[in-house]
């Protein structure tokens, strides 16, 4: 999100950050009805388009959310959202991705008042992890054509009653508001704002055997030096990698593996 729904968003993440701080583990109630709410303007076109309309008074909007939410959710959510609404935002669609993001940041934000921030992020990504030998459960849980129900089941299973409440609910509302996105990269973006929330930036490594202590540290402190922040490493083990790694942050890929490296070579014959 960038330009003014970037701007937007960031203003209303910084008001809610006390908020969460003073909220403590009950902010996975915030996360819960938040998710609640974007799913709600998600549905009806007619509300989004209501409550994203630049042209409408912000007042009037914020009433409107204030008569929708205000019987049965909490104050400190209708507040946010009124908020939310009298922002501006460059797309519809951008309004109900802020108030997902938010509601993301409330459920890490009790696991982190829990000092169990750092569990929940290791879940997840061990959920992907899971997922990435498991390609019908892998697009099971990103088929939009199959109940909500049947899909978070699924994460159930996948989970089996083990993981912390704020993974669980993570997993289970990314499949259950699929919003025409796919389950793994969702719950990836979701480590990465994990991450980030303990001021580190996540290293998705690919390598063909297991890394040694050694090795891993090696390479956290190469990324640390290039990046200027803590790195958090999220190795996956492929056997079918030939050689070498490959290392993703953000947007920025390295890929030095022998089959990379082949596939280039070919690139340069052919052109």
């Amino acid at each position: 999100m960038r330009g003014t729904s970037g701007a937007s968003l960031t203003q209303a993440r910084e008001r809610f950050e006390p908020v969460l701080r003073d909220a403590g583990a009950d902010a996975l109630g915030l996360g819960e009805q938040l998710f609640s709410v974007a799913r709600a303007v998600d549905g009806s076109a007619t509300l989004r388009r209501s409550l994203a309309d630049p042209s409408r008074a912000g007042d009037d909007k914020a009433a409107l959310v204030a008569g929708i939410l205000g019987s049965g959710f909490d104050g400190r959510v209708v507040d946010l959202v009124s908020g939310v609404v009298r922002s501006r935002w460059s797309e519809e669609h951008d309004l109900t991705e802020a108030v997902e993001t938010l509601a993301v940041d409330a459920v890490l934000a009790s696991a982190e008042a829990r000092d169990a921030l750092v569990t929940v992020e290791d879940e997840l990504f061990r959920l992907t992890r899971a997922l990435s030998g498991a390609r019908d459960a892998r697009q099971a849980l990103s088929d939009e054509s199959t109940a909500p129900e049947r899909r978070v089941a699924l994460v159930d299973a996948l989970l089996e009653g083990r993981a912390d409440e704020a993974t669980v609910a993570l997993a289970r509302r990314t499949t259950s508001d699929l919003r025409g996105r796919r389950f793994v990269p969702t719950i990836q973006r979701i480590i990465e704002v994990a991450a980030a929330r303990r001021e580190r930036l996540v290293a998705a490594v690919i390598s063909g055997t297991v890394l040694t202590q050694a090795q891993m540290d090696r390479l956290a402190a190469a990324l640390e030096r290039s990046y200027g922040r803590a790195v958090q490493l999220n190795v996956t083990v492929d056997p079918d990698v030939i050689g070498g790694l490959r290392v993703q942050v953000g947007s920025d890929v390295v890929d030095a593996t022998v089959l990379a490296r082949l596939a280039d070579a070919r690139r340069r014959l052919a052109s």
